[in-house]
């Protein structure tokens, strides 16, 4: 229920993002009902779509924390759909950049609301390997969109002005699927008895337990020495939020944004204007784009399945390094090859497809890290504030300039527009062997401890931590997770 309900938001993120990216020379096509141009759409169209999603990060993220999980990623998910539906009756250039910005608003705060709840609904000893796979997962929407865009770019069947709004149409319709189902998705335990609400926390926490015991039995009990004092807040500052991250936890700062800038620029840069790309210097037709962008996906879709569960076995630094190194290397290499004119749009695609492989489980490990690596209280704001920072530096800056590259039709300018993406992402892995922390297999609680217990511990307070850790209760039951 909870990656069904949760995770499949990157889903619809993949589908939109691919969808714009294959339907590009639809939508500039004299007939479709904007004026607009293709370079319009994969430079300034996609920078704003980016740039909505910052705003929606730091807009959502902090009201995240403030208000729940739940009743934000509700929300989040309807700013989406009305930024989707709406782009499917653009009728001018201005209208359908506000509509994608709006889109990339309820994008953004859906990374925050959500990468924080599954985190603190899931085991530690699956939260690697899940979270990277519900990351992943927007390659499975990538793929969907490529196809889709098959579908509605065959004139036979639909007319220029109408199949590109019929995809944008559809990221709406799955995303009210999603909505109904996340009714039944739990508020976080974590969250709710923090803020006062431990009758709520316990009530859920109960029914969990009861679930796991049909098939585990009954079930251990967690020792007395895991028991967290806290003292309960029913709000905290936002100026606090953030002197967490900047003198409370600065290398961890550091990590972050150096993991978001990295796979920021390099996804956005290329995915955007994948299809450009193909068309300028390898002749391939619009027609014909989307099954090399579905090949790019299942590249991508692979790696953080594959790879993820090693983030909880081999461990989390050794394996976002490595992921981060060698994707970067790997990119340089594809670049140098491209720039000598020795690839084809076939073996590009390979290539890139080998790259990804291995940029896409560290760019969702990204994601894992700043959900798991600052207190409970902060969690989204964090999430929020590096997605922004990192891709407001990376995923606007990248797609403008590498679309402006491309449009030069000049095989070396594009070369250095990978560099430069391959540049960050090995400095990715460099600071993650310097900063990186050991979070494999450990509770949120071990890897930082929630702001309100050091409250509690500072002030004598007892606080609330619900039950005894010896028996049922939502204390003993946080612990284990």
């Amino acid at each position: 229920m909870i990656i069904i309900g949760l995770g499949t938001v990157w889903i619809l993120d993949g589908l939109e993002v691919t969808v714009i990216g294959s339907i590009t020379g639809r939508v500039s096509a004299a007939g479709s009902g904007v004026s607009i141009t293709s370079t319009q759409i994969s430079g300034l169209g996609a920078a704003l779509y980016v740039a909505g999603a910052c705003v929606g990060a730091l807009f959502f993220g902090q009201l995240t924390d403030r208000f729940g999980r739940k009743r934000l990623f509700m929300i989040t998910l309807a700013v989406y759909l009305s930024g989707a539906l709406l782009t499917a009756f653009s009728f001018s250039a201005w209208w359908f950049f506000i509509f994608r910005f709006i889109t990339g608003a309820g994008i953004g705060g859906e990374y925050s609301a959500i990468n924080s709840a599954i985190d603190e609904l899931i085991p530690k000893e699956h939260r690697g390997r899940v979270d990277i796979a519900i990351n992943g997962s927007y390659w499975l929407g990538a793929i969907g969109g490529a196809l889709l865009s098959v579908l509605v770019l065959n004139e036979s069947i639909f007319p220029v002005w109408l199949g590109w709004r019929l995809a944008f149409g559809l990221g709406g319709v799955l995303g009210l699927a999603i909505l109904l189902i996340r009714r039944n998705v739990p508020e976080s335990p974590r969250w709710l008895l923090i803020h006062g609400r431990e009758d709520e926390a316990e009530r859920i926490v109960d029914d969990i337990e009861k679930r796991v015991s049909v098939d585990r039995g009954t079930l251990d009990d967690v020792p007395e020495d895991k028991a967290i004092t806290i003292r309960q807040r029913h709000a905290i500052p936002l100026t606090e939020m953030f002197r967490t991250l900047v003198k409370l936890y600065p290398k961890r700062s550091i990590l972050g944004f150096w993991l978001f800038v990295g796979q920021a620029f390099l996804y956005n840069s290329i995915l955007f204007g994948y299809t450009t790309v193909l068309a300028t210097f390898f002749g391939v037709s619009t027609g014909d784009a989307p099954y090399y962008l579905v090949a790019f996906a299942a590249g991508n879709l692979v790696g953080p399945l594959v790879l993820g569960p090693l983030f909880d076995s081999i461990g989390r630094k050794q394996m976002i390094s490595t992921t981060y190194l060698l994707s970067g290397v790997l990119l340089l290499i594809t670049g140098l090859l491209f720039q000598h004119h020795v690839l084809t749009a076939t073996t590009l695609t390979i290539a890139w497809m080998v790259v990804f492989f291995f940029a896409s489980a560290g760019a969702s490990a990204a994601y894992l890290t700043v959900s798991e690596i600052f207190p409970m209280e902060t969690r989204a704001v964090s999430i929020s504030v590096f997605y922004a920072v990192g891709t407001g530096a990376g995923g606007i800056i990248g797609p403008l300039l590498f679309a402006k590259m491309v449009a030069t039709k000049n095989a070396t300018d594009v070369f250095w527009a990978l560099a430069l993406g391959a540049g960050l992402m090995i400095i990715g892995g460099i600071v993650e062997l310097i900063f990186g922390i050991r979070a494999e297999r450990k509770g949120l609680e071990e890897i930082a401890m929630p702001l309100t217990a050091a409250d509690a511990e500072a002030e004598g307070e007892s606080g609330s931590v619900g039950k005894s850790p010896g028996g049922a209760g939502t204390a003993g039951a946080l612990a284990g997770t």
